[in-house]
């Protein structure tokens, strides 16, 4: 998106990313560089923050616990992944300690076993041991933890 030709006010961004934030939670990241894509100085993306944080717009624990449960749900990421992205969007440590609790541990055994089930069915090779590969390759990248892979894969191979 390029808004080089529009100006905002500090009023008009901050409607701007109220509205943002109000459509899905955000990290304080994705709102500064969405402020500095507008052209904002920093003086006025920090009063912004500010006002968003005080507004209850902008809340950093609230977007790390609905960033794991979306990811996990929905993408069945395991949870180094999760924690990865939520380094990359530079959320507190804190945060995604408190974040990976709203992950229930049978919950997440359970979807690491349906997940390498449906992958195991759907690889095709006929080495046991590129089968294994295939598989743990797969469950590695989505970031599941190596110990519950390997236990996965002894399990089912």
């Amino acid at each position: 998106m390029n808004n080089n030709s529009k100006f905002y006010s500090v009023q008009e961004a901050k409607k701007k990313l109220e509205s943002y934030c109000a459509y899905q939670d955000r990290s304080h990241k994705e709102v500064t560089d969405k402020l500095k894509e507008m052209r904002m100085i920093p003086e006025a993306i920090d009063q912004i923050v500010g006002n968003l944080l005080d507004d209850n717009f902008l809340n950093e624990e609230r977007f790390a616990k609905s960033f794991a449960r979306g990811k996990f749900n929905i993408k069945k990421w395991g949870k180094i992944r999760i924690v990865r992205e939520l380094k990359l969007r530079q959320i507190s440590k804190y945060n995604i300690t408190i974040a990976l609790k709203e992950i229930e541990e049978p919950i997440y055994l359970e979807t690491l076993d349906i997940l390498a089930k449906k992958r195991l069915s759907q690889i095709r090779e006929t080495n046991i041991q590129k089968r294994k590969k295939k598989l743990a390759d797969y469950l590695l990248y989505r970031g599941w933890e190596s110990h519950l892979v390997y236990e996965k894969l002894k399990e089912l191979i």
